[in-house]
């Protein structure tokens, strides 16, 4: 053979990058990565320990039921108003639209950051169902490029967000493996140059850094200790398959409703009026499904899979429907937070339904089927939404039934509106 034929056929190889360049990388990453804990953990614990101020303290001293339908309605009226003042009166006015925000944040200047804060502080502690993640991630992104431009001005800019999200991901689930699993996507859609685990270096850097950070003084779990699951089942793959589909299915409901139910909210124009408007909704949304519906979820579920027939097929039902429900009108009025954990109870809830509908549904199977089904329709993140409802089942059989039950599911949702929205009101495809 021709040497000048041999050497067309040499396999092309991806240069990878040398590790001297890589190391500068790594203290700017561990900065990022525990200032984002830090932070996250300390906004949550301040919403804790304020939320037990407004839903125990203060029923309790006035003799009033704590999740009474009056003291419901109340408080997420009265959250409506102290966050709508926040969005109204402080500089920055909290920040864009957070029906216009996903994971992926926008770097927001300092002055808005504080507002952004006790918004999202102040939904957590009152009610609304919305959890922490999207706005923590677009403060730690705003910090980290402030702060990061300032201390290492020769760093590319690109760099800070990038290190803020994935340090705040980490954070939130504990384990940096989340937070590869969402900059991997991020990188599949972006030009980049060397090899991939080149790329994911600093950014999976900072999320241990954040994971570790976060374990060592939160200590977050997310194992729902649900009855043990043994070797899977043709069964089983039917109702994976099955529940999965249904999840993305009442997932796409909201989705789709979401431009709507926006639009019926910006019509009032002023947050003083949509927001406490917002909070009537959920007050009459929180009567309808229980206390269970409230707040981001996550201690609600481990209260759901605590005793998984301990509510009739029909409860479960109506938690999934509120819960998504509320999820959407907290995301169109205007409160601050995040969709990924309102949607986890929401899977949850369905996959419990599921498991009291049919006796043989395993409620392992139900509970991730039914998760992953509904993270695929609302955040169109496949791995992200793999993840989640493998984590909350401490069986690793379970993996396999998700992978296959995925696909059916992500055909539901794909190419479709994303739970998103322009600025204009239309929704992001």
């Amino acid at each position: 053979m021709p040497v000048a034929d041999t050497e067309q056929q040499a396999p092309s190889v991806t240069p990878s990058t040398p590790a001297h360049l890589l190391l500068p990388s790594v203290l700017p990453a561990v900065a990022v990565g525990v200032m984002s804990s830090l932070l996250l953990v300390g906004v949550e614990v301040a919403a804790e320990e304020l939320q037990g101020v407004l839903w125990k303290t203060v029923p309790d001293a006035l003799g009033i039921g704590r999740y009474s339908v009056a003291w419901m309605f109340v408080m997420l009226v009265a959250t409506g108003v102290a966050v709508g003042l926040v969005v109204w009166k402080v500089p920055g006015h909290a920040g864009p639209d957070p029906a216009t925000v996903g994971l992926d944040a926008p770097v927001l200047p300092p002055m808005v950051l504080p507002g952004l804060l006790l918004a999202t502080a102040l939904t957590l502690a009152g009610g609304p169902s919305l959890g922490p993640e999207n706005p923590i991630i677009a403060v730690n992104v705003g910090l980290a490029v402030w702060l990061g431009g300032r201390a290492v001005p020769r760093a590319p800019g690109r760099i800070w967000p990038a290190l803020a999200e994935a340090a705040t991901i980490g954070a939130l689930f504990g384990t940096p493996v989340a937070a590869a699993l969402v900059i991997s996507e991020v990188l599949s859609r972006q030009e980049t140059r060397g090899l991939l685990w080149d790329n994911l270096f600093a950014p999976l850097t900072a999320a241990a850094a954040g994971a570790l950070t976060a374990t060592l003084i939160d200590r977050p779990s997310f194992d729902l200790d649900l009855p043990s699951f043994g070797r899977p089942g043709w069964a089983d793959l039917l109702a994976a398959v099955v529940v999965a589909a249904a999840g993305a299915l009442l997932g796409m409901c909201a989705v789709r409703a979401l431009p709507y139910v926006h639009g019926v909210f910006r019509r009032l124009r002023h947050p003083m009026l949509m927001l406490p408007a917002g909070g009537a909704v959920l007050g009459a949304l929180a009567a309808l499904g229980g206390h269970l519906t409230l707040f981001k979820g996550l201690d609600e579920v481990a209260e759901l899979a605590h005793d998984p027939d301990g509510w009739s097929a029909g409860e479960f039902a109506v938690m999934t429907v509120v819960k998504l429900a509320a999820l959407l009108v907290a995301a169109s009025c205007g409160f601050r937070g995040g969709r990924i954990f309102p949607a986890v109870f929401a899977g949850t809830a369905l996959g419990l339904c599921a498991h009291a509908l049919v006796s043989g549904v395993h409620p392992s199977v139900g509970v991730s089927a039914g998760v992953l089904g509904m993270l695929l329709a609302i955040t169109r993140q496949g791995w992200i939404s793999l993840f989640v409802a493998a984590v909350l089942i401490d069986s690793p059989e379970i993996l396999a039934l998700l992978c296959v039950a995925s696909l059916p599911a992500w055909l539901l949702v794909t190419g479709r509106p994303q739970m998103q929205l322009y600025p204009d009101g239309t929704p992001v495809r």
